[in-house]
């Protein structure tokens, strides 16, 4: 199966042909592993559906997803422009698209979001992404983390999210973390109604 026919149901989500195309050369661009890994080695923070092949996959799609939902809601909606939807479903898809680094490591890197962030920025040219789009994207993904901003050896490295765009982001990807939030998926990672 090709990458385009793996997230036809994200492309949609997006009302900006461009920004679609944007997505869709972003996700195109991400490491091999992305596709692939568990969203969680222990599987201590994520739900089943996002643990084993696939499951960091499942998870974006499912942070999407949520997004997507919320966003529908007048009562949230309404607070944002089309292209600012737009750009935070995008950044909940790509959000964790260098989890394991630009080149696949063996953990987690605490830094992910940082080298995400500066990876959509660097590349903007190439992903066909306005300067300002691409600096919005990077600005609610190098937040997504929320509250927890440092390593474990107690450093803070990340920002906590300051504004509603970025707390959007880190909600619905602390929500499509959560156990008890089971999402259902078919054998090609397409999320089921």
């Amino acid at each position: 199966m090709n990458k385009e026919e793996m997230f036809l149901e994200e492309l949609e989500y997006i009302k900006d042909e461009n920004l679609q195309e944007s997505l869709l050369k972003i996700i195109e661009s991400l490491p091999e592993y992305w596709f692939h890994v568990a969203a969680s080695s222990t599987g201590k923070y994520h739900p089943k559906y996002s643990l084993g092949e696939g499951g960091l996959l499942r998870h974006s799609k499912s942070a999407m997803r949520i997004g997507y939902e919320l966003l529908e809601d007048p009562c949230i909606g309404d607070k944002y422009t089309d292209r600012e939807k737009d750009l935070m479903l995008i950044a909940l898809l790509v959000h964790d698209g260098l989890k394991l680094g630009e080149k696949e490591e063996r953990y987690t890197r605490f830094d992910h979001p940082i080298l995400m962030a500066n990876y959509i920025k660097k590349n903007q040219d190439k992903f066909s992404l306005k300067e300002e789009d691409a600096i919005f994207i990077a600005d609610v993904i190098k937040t997504h983390m929320g509250p927890w901003t440092k390593d474990y050896n107690g450093n803070e490295i990340l920002e906590k999210p300051k504004t509603k765009y970025q707390s959007f982001v880190h909600m619905c990807d602390f929500l499509a973390a959560k156990k008890f939030i089971q999402v259902s998926f078919d054998e090609d990672n397409h999320i089921v109604e």
